[in-house]
Formats: structure tokens, C-alpha cells, sequence
């Protein structure tokens, strides 16, 4: 539903816009090295670099596909966020110390180490296919809010904002990324405290009745914890969430890049306890207003188009709330948010996959003595290919229904088999590289399957994967583990056999 486009609301877009974009070519200078563009020379304090890390973790996927889960459905997904300090634990006892000591940027690097130069290729292409599926959910759901506002089509919004954010992380490097975070995190909190605070005041019978509609509709929930893998259940959620955030802490560049740039271990540590801790909060809020906006709809029906009245509408009613319900000035804030949330995460992903595409491939494959001016081109080179790249993804997710699933399958399928070659080769140092190499084929094969062995013809549905799609990640992972072990167990037991 389109709306009147306030002056007010365009001079706070555009000052935000072209400010995040002044402050990115403030750094350049800071970035005009190799090592400072990918690591800011490890110079950063880890309270910002925590800060970067909630931000690329409360990207427009929790901005807005959280609120639209609860608004569907309840807060099982919350299940997701309690598994962080966890994963945040095993970083800080392992990876963290691993990689500030063996590997330089590059977090395949270790993989290469570990099983040769095949494991470092696979891990840095899942990575970047990876990066490219979220570079595109993100922009495809900033484009929802702004095509109801505007008018505007999504493609002409999309094709802005990935123009915007690869243009001043070309500019400033890591230094820019982490620092425009911690600005965009202050403005996507504050935007979010202020719908939750709006919705309360806008109930006829005061606050009490967002929780009393809540309760009596059963959405504070978090899914059934029946032990059950096929329907998506608290344990499936659970699962996923396990899996998911090791690779996040563990394996991911966007968080092992900001590991070097801090300047120790422990500030290294610091900054991940920061962004598990903080996450959780802010997740519940972002489910605390689809709940609200469930509760507000309720009570005023008659501000509903039939439209948004589906099953699959969620991810489109808080942008139909923010258009619909804001004044004037408020709005503006409020989209400038969704975009600070949604640059926090892009940016992040394009300096990533533009770091690993020169020391995981051209230094290692095309010239491996390139010069600084030599690298520095070819990063810049690189941030504005996969700029394009991810822009074109996210004009390719206009027909996606719900972001929140599909983002979460796409993570699944992209590194489910990533975070499984990892434990592989930290846990079990007798696994040898051929019974890896096996591991990851049978674990792609599995995700393959787990994928797309889904509504099969009749005859084929003995073929079709039971469980649920957010299992995706962990059959491939799980498979991976199973298969390595398996086979390093068998050629010791035949080895023992022989002697």
C-alpha cells in the first residue's frame, strides 16, 4: 500500500544515505594498505568490533523477517538466539586462539594446513556463495519497505542501495565497515525501541492488551519441544541454531576478519561475548513487535488490506505498519534503520568475499608476488564485482515469499558441510585428507538431497528428505563427521588387523 512520501522523511534518507557514504571515504586513507583494508592493521577496539559483529547478526532479516515469524507464527526462532553463547564459548576456547596463531586473514587458510589446497577452494566458495544468497535476501527485503513508501520499483530500489554500500566499502575497507556498524546498530536499536513504543500506546485498552491478545492466541511460544525432526519444532530450531552459529563464530570470515583486527586474543574474545550477549535482547524485541503488530491488527482489522491478510503475509506487515501508521519524520527514522540494518550486513559480506578472493585465489593461483599498489587495485576490483553480483541476487529474490525460511535454507545448503570439515580437522587429527576429500563429497551429495528430494512424484516419494528444510545445514554437517570418522575408524581397524 503506497502512501504520501513526506519531505521530512526524504531529507532524513538522503542525509543518512550520503552521510554513510562521506563517512566511508573518511577512511581511505586508513585503508590505503592491503592489510589495512582487510584487517584495519588490527588496531580496532573490540567493543566496536563487537558492535560490527551484532550488526552483521541484526541484518533486515531480523529487522524485519523476525516480526514477521511472530507475527505468523510464535517465537520459536528465539530457540536460534539461546544457542549463541555456546557457539560464542567455542570461539572463544578455540577458534579464536587458532586463528590469531596459525592463520594470517584468510579463516581457509587453516583448512589448506589442515587437507590440502582442495579444503581452502571449498570452504572459500561456500563462503562467497553464501554471502551472495544474504547480500541478496537483504536488499530484496530493504526493497519491500521502500516499494510501499515510494512507490518505486524494487528493482530501482535494490540496484540504489547495493550502488551505495559497495561504494563506500570500496572506500574505507574494514575500518569503514565496522565503524559505520556501530553508528547503524545505534540507529536500527533506537528505531525498533520506537515501533514497539508507538505499538504499546496505539492499543485501545492501554499496553495489557498486546499480552493479553498474545497469550490468548498462544504467540509467545517457542514451538513445540516434541522430538520431532520433520515438523519445525524447538529442537529443529535448536539444531539449526547449533550448527549455524559455529559456523558463524567458528568458520565464517565476517567474524574471523574481525578476530585479526582487534588487537589480542582477549579483545578478540571480548568482541564475540559482546555480540552473543546483545543478541539475544535485541532478537526478542524484534519478536516482541510482531507480536505487538498480531495484537494491533487484531483490534483494528478494518487497517488491513486483503492483501496482507495470508498465511505468508508477515514479512510485509511491519512495512505496511511503518507506511500506514507513522507520522511523518518518525518514518524516516524508521527506514533509516532498515537500511543501517541492512548496510551493516552487505558491507561486511563485500569486504569479505573481496579479501578471499585475493589471498584464497589471485595470490595463490594468478600472482602470487603482487605488490601492495597491485593488491590494493584488485580489492577494490573485487568489492565492486561481488557489489554487482549481490545486487543482481537480490533483484533474482523478488519472487521469495518468506525471507526468514529462505535465508535460512540458503545458509543451510551454502555451509552446512563448511563447519563439519572444521571440527573434522580440529577434533580428530587422524583424519587423513582422502578420507576428508570423501567426507565433503558424500556431505554435498546429502545437502543436495536434503534440498531438493522435497513433493516428489509418487513413485519417488521413498526418495524424499523427512525432515524439516532448517535441517539442512546440520544433515550436511552431521554427514560429513559421520563419514570422516567412519572411514579414518575403518582403515585403522584394518591397519591394527594387518600388523
Amino acid at each position: 500500500m503506497q502512501t504520501d512520501f513526506f519531505a521530512m522523511d526524504k531529507v532524513i534518507l538522503m542525509i543518512y544515505f550520503a552521510g554513510i557514504i562521506l563517512f566511508g571515504a573518511y577512511f581511505r586513507k586508513k585503508s590505503s594498505t592491503a592489510e589495512g583494508f582487510m584487517i584495519a592493521d588490527g588496531r580496532l577496539p573490540s567493543w566496536a568490533v563487537g558492535l560490527s559483529m551484532l550488526g552483521t547478526f541484526v541484518s533486515s532479516v531480523t529487522f524485519l523477517a523476525y516480526p514477521g515469524q511472530a507475527y505468523n507464527s510464535n517465537w520459536d526462532v528465539f530457540v536460534f538466539s539461546l544457542t549463541l553463547p555456546i557457539a560464542a564459548l567455542a570461539a572463544t576456547l578455540y577458534f579464536i586462539p587458532l586463528y590469531r596463531t596459525r592463520v594470517k586473514v584468510s579463516a581457509y587458510e587453516y583448512l589448506e594446513q589442515r587437507f590440502g589446497p582442495w579444503a581452502r577452494i571449498y570452504g572459500s566458495v561456500s563462503f562467497m556463495l553464501g554471502s551472495l544468497a544474504r547480500i541478496g535476501m537483504i536488499l530484496f527485503l530493504v526493497s519491500i519497505v521502500l516499494h510501499n513508501l515510494t512507490g518505486w520499483s524494487y528493482a530501482t530500489i535494490i540496484i540504489m542501495t547495493g550502488v551505495g554500500v559497495t561504494l563506500y566499502t570500496v572506500l574505507g575497507g574494514i575500518e569503514a565497515v565496522i565503524w559505520t556498524d556501530v553508528i547503524q546498530v545505534a540507529i536500527l536499536l533506537g528505531g525498533a525501541v520506537a515501533t514497539a513504543i508507538i505499538l504499546l500506546s496505539g492499543m485501545p485498552e492501554g499496553p495489557g492488551q498486546v499480552f493479553s491478545i498474545a497469550q490468548s492466541h498462544n504467540k509467545f511460544s517457542l514451538g513445540s519441544w516434541d522430538l520431532d525432526l520433520i515438523r519445525p519444532t524447538a529442537w529443529v530450531v535448536a539444531l539449526y541454531g547449533i550448527i549455524e552459529n559455529f559456523r558463524n563464530f567458528g568458520v565464517d570470515q565476517n567474524y574471523v576478519q574481525r578476530y585479526q583486527a582487534t588487537r589480542s586474543i582477549k579483545d578478540a574474545s571480548r568482541s564475540v561475548w559482546t555480540a552473543a550477549i546483545a543478541y539475544i535482547p535485541i532478537s526478542a524485541l524484534f519478536l516482541f513487535i510482531g507480536t505487538a503488530l498480531f495484537a494491533y491488527y487484531t483490534v483494528h482489522p478494518d487497517q488491513l488490506p486483503a492483501s496482507l491478510t495470508g498465511p505468508l503475509s508477515g514479512d510485509k506487515i511491519y512495512p505496511h505498519f511503518i507506511v500506514t501508521q507513522l507520522p511523518a519524520g518518525i518514518r524516516g527514522l524508521i527506514i533509516a534503520a532498515i537500511f543501517a540494518a541492512a548496510m551493516s550486513s552487505i558491507d561486511s559480506s563485500l569486504n569479505c568475499v573481496s579479501t578471499l578472493s585475493l589471498l584464497d585465489f589471485y595470490k595463490r593461483y594468478v600472482n602470487r608476488n603482487a605488490g601492495e599498489r597491485e593488491s590494493m587495485r584488485m580489492l577494490r576490483g573485487f568489492t565492486i564485482f561481488w557489489g554487482i553480483l549481490g545486487t543482481v541476487a537480490g533483484l533474482a529474490m523478488i519472487r521469495v515469499q518468506t525471507a526468514l525460511e529462505t535465508g535460512w535454507q540458503l545458509a543451510g545448503i551454502a555451509g552446512g558441510g563448511v563447519i563439519g570439515l572444521f571440527l573434522l580437522g580440529i577434533a580428530f587429527r587422524w583424519v587423513k585428507r582422502w578420507q576428508a576429500v570423501v567426507a565433503v563429497i558424500v556431505s554435498i551429495i546429502s545437502i543436495v538431497w536434503a534440498t531438493f528430494a522435497r513433493n516428489l512424484p509418487e513413485p519417488w516419494d521413498w526418495m524424499a528428505c523427512p525432515w524439516h528444510a532448517r535441517m539442512i545445514g546440520v544433515i550436511g554437517t552431521i554427514t560429513l563427521l559421520m563419514v570422516g570418522l567412519g572411514l579414518s575408524m575403518a582403515t585403522l581397524s584394518e591397519k591394527k588387523s594387518c600388523d
